[in-house]
């Protein structure tokens, strides 16, 4: 999944297409809110990152800065730190949204509830500001959840579908191995991200998967099961989930490159609609 073409400078960039915008070394580099999950280090309550994660933001020229989960417990933290930040990206994670927060009944033993408010508040603010997000994995179901969808708790499970699981036998690189095509839908933020594709192969680890979306979502891709592959917002600058790992090999892969590179672009594009381009 990971070069993207460069291009001449314009004197509009809002007018680019999202894949062409230019990118260089001298550029202002966007700082972006990452969110951590609940861990426990020598049994201290703990909150951690991968750091493929952020090196992914690293590598396409942006400024990662990690966000506590107590922002979301805090009157006026979440708008005082947007107003620092240029976009949001939501990570995968072992664990999984707990049910309630999407209606339905049963408990999650891979819950993380303080990274649920969090992302959960996170995804309604930036979209209000119309600030640019990205979202992988967990984070591409949070994004159906926070805008009024639902989950299938256990894909596997659901008739019709296959296991989108990694297989856990194999060595830890090897479960990050593309294992399925998908297909872009025509006409959308993927098409325009992605012009020479329509369909390309993706890694897949997970277990949940959007069952339900919301009014404000379009999909993007699917897998050939049909299953929802990747989700945008209707109507904002950009916001974009996607079901599988960008990350991963986000230099070489070139559709993860191309990603990560318009996310980074988006998000200095606002910047400098809302601060000028001094950085």
């Amino acid at each position: 999944m990971d070069n993207i073409s460069s291009t001449t400078d314009t004197a509009d960039p809002i007018a680019e297409p999202l894949h062409s915008l230019y990118v260089d070394d001298a550029a202002y580099r966007p700082i972006i809110g990452v969110v951590m999950c609940e861990n426990s280090i020598d049994e201290n309550p703990a909150l951690t990152v991968h750091e493929k994660y952020l090196d992914a933001i690293f590598n396409a020229n942006g400024l990662p800065v990690a966000l506590p989960h107590d922002l979301a417990l805090h009157a006026g933290a979440i708008d005082s730190v947007l107003a620092r930040l240029d976009g949001i990206f939501l990570t995968g994670s072992p664990s999984n949204i707990e049910p309630h927060n999407y209606g339905e009944e049963g408990i999650e033993e891979l819950a993380d509830p303080g990274r649920d408010k969090l992302s959960l508040a996170l995804i309604n603010a930036t979209l209000e500001k119309g600030m640019p997000l990205f979202a992988a994995c967990r984070g591409m179901q949070e994004l159906v959840v926070a805008t009024g969808g639902a989950l299938y708790r256990k894909v596997q499970e659901q008739p019709g579908y296959m296991d989108h699981r990694e297989d856990t036998s194999l060595p830890h690189d090897n479960q990050y191995d593309l294992v399925h095509p998908v297909e872009i839908a025509p006409g959308g933020l993927l098409a325009e991200l992605l012009p020479d594709y329509q369909h390309f192969q993706v890694n897949s680890l997970h277990g949940q998967g959007a069952k339900r979306l919301g009014p404000l979502l379009t999909v993007e891709a699917v897998a050939p099961d049909n299953l929802v592959e990747a989700v945008s917002v209707r109507h904002h600058p950009f916001a974009l989930g996607v079901q599988w790992h960008p990350e991963w090999h986000s230099l070489t892969d070139p559709v993860s490159k191309q990603l990560f590179d318009a996310f980074i672009s988006a998000c200095r594009t606002r910047h400098e609609i809302f601060h000028g381009s001094e950085g």
